[in-house]
């Protein structure tokens, strides 16, 4: 994705030299491109402008070309020296400044090689520069919490979510653990429990956490995988947690609501319904839900073609009840809904519904309220 124009500024080399000739006929690798600027001494102005400089000096000249180059380089320009210095001694202090050393005479076959040698050892900075990027953008704009654990619990990296959520900085949450970030007094167990469960499988591991904090409570579905060393060993876990707090605190608000209802239509005199989940048979059906449903007897509504829902339901409203019917996926999972009824001699019934997933000797079916809200 990223498109990179290496700016080379060559410094010492006379007019077909074979090095430079070398070096400025060699193809740029994908992504890239090169331009050069070339001057016989230092200087520090072409410097600036430069992503490489190749320098060509004597031994007796290397402090100062490379104390010229450093001042007046690009902030991250890479400077390759070129001598002929007997050994290394003279470049040992240099070692934070300078990026490689190539020892003349050297031959232009020699050099061509060490250039591509190079090229591909400075691709492979930018592709994990690239890498780091997409990473960092990505960990970053997600509202999950994301976290990078070593083997001890010590927390190497988190994302901005992460951070927002224990009101802290990078800063202060990398190099800690569990108790800290958190607030609490000790490490939570559960926590524990769970990284080692995944060391331990080196499986990806899915779980509700109750995590105890300095704001409260919060409850946290986790997928927590390990992290692979070098040799293949684990050395940590990666988590990503999502807040599902206020989603829980919802799911029990509309479960009671559900629960008043169902009261209400069973205090009330409504019709009820159960059938198999595949809606080809009809376990029990009251007087009051024929009524509503505009037929005489059970074996009727079967006849009729109904597969989970009855035929004289309005077609504008069959698929939004099969929908609402489909969310439910496990017992006591329950919906309320609207629907409307047309008898066959032009009535319109409106109906307020609920459908519940109950069990009963280990078979789960449909238990359907229905109440004639028309009027």
């Amino acid at each position: 994705m990223y498109q990179c124009n290496v700016n080379f500024y060559l410094v010492g080399f006379g007019s077909g030299d074979i090095i430079s000739e070398a070096i400025k006929s060699a193809q740029p690798l994908g992504r890239f491109s090169h331009s050069f600027s070339e001057s016989e001494s230092a200087d520090k102005s072409l410097a600036a402008q430069a992503d490489v400089i190749f320098a060509r000096t004597r031994s007796g000249g290397v402090s100062e070309v490379i104390e010229l180059l450093s001042e007046g380089g690009k902030c991250g320009a890479e400077i390759i020296l070129l001598s002929d210095a007997k050994d290394f001694s003279p470049f040992e202090k240099y070692s934070d400044i300078l990026n490689d050393v190539w020892f003349l005479p050297m031959s232009g076959e020699e050099a061509a090689f060490r250039f591509s040698k190079w090229q591909k050892q400075y691709k492979a900075k930018k592709d994990a520069w690239e890498t780091e990027q997409f990473f960092e953008a990505t960990i970053n704009n997600i509202p999950n919490l994301i976290w990078f654990k070593t083997k001890t619990g010590i927390h190497e990296k988190v994302n901005d979510s992460f951070c927002r959520t224990v009101n802290k900085t990078k800063e202060q949450v990398q190099g800690r653990g569990h108790a800290y970030i958190w607030n609490v007094e000790h490490d939570d167990p559960a926590c524990i429990e769970s990284e080692l469960e995944v060391m331990n499988s080196k499986k990806t591991c899915v779980s509700e956490e109750t995590i105890s904090t300095g704001a409260g409570t919060k409850l946290l579905t986790t997928y927590k995988s390990p992290l692979y060393d070098i040799d293949g060993s684990v050395m940590g876990t990666v988590g990503v947690a999502i807040d599902i707090t206020q989603e829980r605190a919802y799911e029990q608000e509309i479960l009671g609501k559900n629960n008043v209802l169902e009261t209400l239509f069973m205090s009330l005199d409504c019709g009820i319904l159960c059938h198999s989940l595949d809606g080809t048979r009809i376990l029990s059906i009251n007087s009051a839900a024929l009524k509503i449903l505009g037929y005489e007897s059970g074996d009727q509504l079967l006849k009729s073609g109904f597969r989970m829902i009855a035929p004289s339901v309005v077609d504008e409203d069959k698929e939004k009840l099969r929908t609402s019917i489909s969310t439910l996926k496990k017992e006591g999972d329950s919906v309320s809904l609207e629907y409307r009824v047309l008898h066959k001699d032009g009535k319109v019934v409106h109906v307020l519904g609920n459908v519940k997933l109950v069990e009963e000797n280990g078979e789960l079916y449909y238990q359907r309220f229905m109440f004639d809200n028309t009027a």
